[in-house]
């Protein structure tokens, strides 16, 4: 017998079809949150939202976290699993760039970051389509800005950071972005010096990248006694590594062209704030002398070794 097809009877004029919710209603009372200061723990807090179905009024740190006088924040303990669940579960309403996207807004250490995920996050899981491009919504916008902030803060990084030598063969970097890159351009520095060992230290977070041929890893420093470059280099570096440095800044002058000087397009590409991390731009210990390769003849400048011709004889 042939097959038919089903013929289900239309919907009511004016009626659409209910659409299955991407997450549940959030009708408990709203509460306050806390967690550790990791992403994981971050996800682990969003998993909560929904299983108390208690939107939040507010998500921080624990380590910094205003409490109210009479109501107390409901801390949540990180749980990889949960944490796991959550991440993997984004991909249904979002593909893997605008899920990144996420981890890296959170790595700007924006002070409304962890509401502003779960503002994403919700919309995402009710709309049931991306909405990476819905630029009408404010929180879309504002994690679009932030993602690109961070993208360019990774991108200066992996282009301005200058490594020193130490007498026990580490190369050693010291850093301040503005924004926590260090899990961002692990992946670069692990596969661009993947033959030395070298050690990537946020100044500001107090805490580094450390490659030791096999896998990289983060270390942690105690903020006590912040230890400065100077000091660095005047107890542990190699002590060729001055030589290098004035190599570097002999090289960078004299292919420097002083015509075509565009201070305000330099600027713009190497901000001012990342100049002290780069040797070309600290106080010259020599001073710089042109090299004197050539000479002036007839109006014309030709090289010291080519050999002057007598002038044609007079007829």
């Amino acid at each position: 017998m042939p097959l038919r097809p089903v013929r289900r009877p239309p919907s009511a004029p004016g009626v659409t079809p209910a659409r299955r919710a991407g997450a549940p209603e959030l009708t408990a009372p709203p509460r306050d949150y806390t967690y550790d200061g990791t992403f994981e723990g971050l996800l682990t807090v969003i998993f909560t939202v929904y299983d108390w179905r208690a939107a939040p009024n507010s998500i921080q740190p624990e380590a910094t976290a205003q409490t109210g006088l009479f109501a107390q924040p409901a801390h949540r303990e990180t749980d990889e699993a949960l944490a796991t669940r959550v991440w993997e579960g984004l991909l249904k309403t979002m593909d893997a760039e605008a899920r990144a996207r996420l981890y890296h807004v959170f790595l700007s250490e924006d002070a409304e970051r962890e509401l502003l995920i779960f503002r994403y996050v919700d919309l995402a899981l009710r709309s049931g389509r991306d909405i990476s491009e819905n630029y009408a919504n404010a929180d879309v916008r504002r994690i679009q800005r932030l993602a690109q902030q961070m993208f360019r803060e990774k991108h200066r990084m992996e282009a301005f950071v200058r490594f020193e030598k130490t007498t026990d063969e580490l190369f050693h970097a010291t850093i301040e972005p503005d924004f926590d890159v260090l899990p961002l351009i692990a992946a670069h520095f692990t596969k661009r010096y993947a033959d030395q060992r070298w050690l990537i230290y946020d100044s500001r977070r107090h805490y580094g990248l450390y490659y030791d041929l096999t896998r990289t890893d983060v270390v942690r420093f105690e903020p006590d006694k912040p230890q400065k470059s100077s000091d660095l280099s005047a107890t542990v570096l190699d002590e060729r590594e001055p030589l290098f440095k004035l190599l570097w800044q002999s090289y960078f002058d004299h292919v420097n062209i002083p015509e075509r000087k565009n201070l305000k397009l330099h600027r713009r590409h190497m901000p001012l704030r990342y100049w002290k991390y780069l040797s070309e731009k600290q106080p010259r210990e020599v001073r710089f002398e042109p090299i004197k390769n050539k000479q002036v003849i007839v109006g014309k400048e030709v090289s010291a070794g080519l050999k002057l011709l007598p002038p044609p004889e007079q007829p």
